[in-house]
């Protein structure tokens, strides 16, 4: 079994990532500081997978700590880097806390792979790389735009320093993963999207507007250059993701890629408009949900959506779940969240 170091994985993608690893055979070891997470939902991850969960709670940005991991555990065969702040709205508003946050802890963990000889490394990117693109779909060959926020930046600087590292170094690999806009919960609904706070993604929002903890949302903007006037995302699952890092690791073990760094899509392809993605939900649910229609928010993208022909042709990765699979288990998780009280207490602050 190799082993790999999750980072992150206390988190959305993160803990459906630990679960595919797990199923595919290999040996995962998880990091997360929990700033932003909860350790908590690794009970989750241990009663599908039945594994018993290697957690360390630590600081990436502290190179000391990092390094201590690997110290620990020899032979760690791949990262896969998702720990990251992510709200595009807060990044605008605390530019240099992203900045710091999110380039400080990569450099820390390309500094640990090449010491420690890691083979690959697996990054979590975004669809954010693209900007506010002149042509949809966008493919990985599409140039980028300036990056519409302070997060956007962060993994359009993120990849460009893999790069430059993967030029340099002799042993490490990397494919990079941009995602567009993961959603919905593992379909045992043991383990899901936990924001703490108010959340600032879509679907969260939907799910705490319907089942009573948010009385209300708003809908960024209703006068976008589309079809409805609201912003067009690629909404896809989060266990799809979670696939796709596998797939990557597997394809870099089996010696498979052709260039120190790759780049691969993660979206279904299909562009969903956030006003048609409310609707998609109310169908699945049958939960009429009180929205308003605001001002536009800062940062935000008019319309982006994937061309995944690349990712499904060198990775064979396909995706399986539908946007109804994906409001479905979104609303299935919220549920079980009120129903556990462990779980459910206004801000989770029983997690902090």
């Amino acid at each position: 079994m190799e082993k790999i170091l999750v980072t992150g994985g206390c988190g959305f993608i993160g803990s459906h990532t630990l679960v595919d690893l797990i199923a595919s055979g290999f040996e995962v070891i998880c990091v997360d500081n929990n700033v932003r997470s909860s350790p908590r939902i690794l009970e989750g991850v241990e009663k599908i997978t039945g594994k018993k969960i290697k957690n360390y709670k630590v600081d990436l940005c502290n190179y000391d700590d990092t390094c201590a991991i690997f110290q620990e555990n020899e032979n760690i065969a791949g990262i896969i880097h998702f720990a990251a702040y992510k709200a595009v709205g807060e990044s605008v508003e605390h530019p240099l806390m992203y900045f710091e946050n999110n380039l400080v802890s990569l450099i820390n963990l390309l500094k640990v792979a090449q010491e420690f000889e890691v083979p690959h490394f697996v990054f979590s990117s975004s669809c954010t790389v693209y900007g506010n693109p002149d042509v949809i779909p966008v493919t990985e060959q599409t140039p980028p735009k300036p990056a519409e926020s302070p997060y956007g930046y962060t993994k359009q600087m993120g990849e460009q320093m893999i790069n430059e590292f993967c030029k340099s170094a002799t042993r490490t690999k990397s494919i990079l993963l941009r995602y567009f806009n993961p959603v919905g919960a593992h379909p045992s609904i043991l383990i899901g999207e936990m924001p703490i706070g108010k959340p600032a993604n879509l679907v969260p929002a939907i799910t705490q507007t319907a089942i009573g903890k948010l009385p209300m949302m708003t809908v960024f903007g209703d006068d976008y250059p589309t079809r409805d006037g609201s912003c067009i995302r690629d909404f896809i699952h989060v266990s799809d993701i979670a696939h796709a890092h596998t797939l990557a690791l597997q394809y870099m073990i089996d010696k498979k890629n052709t260039k120190s760094a790759e780049v691969y899509n993660l979206g279904t392809g299909n562009g969903v408009t956030v006003l048609e993605a409310i609707k998609a939900f109310e169908k699945v649910s049958g939960v009429k949900l009180n929205y308003q229609i605001g001002p536009r928010r800062p940062g935000d993208v008019i319309a982006i959506y994937a061309n995944n022909d690349l990712a499904r042709r060198q990775l064979g990765w396909t995706t399986e779940f539908s946007l109804e699979d994906m409001m479905s288990t979104a609303w299935k998780w919220e549920q079980k969240l009120k129903a556990d009280e462990k779980f459910y207490n206004g801000k989770f602050s029983k997690f902090n």
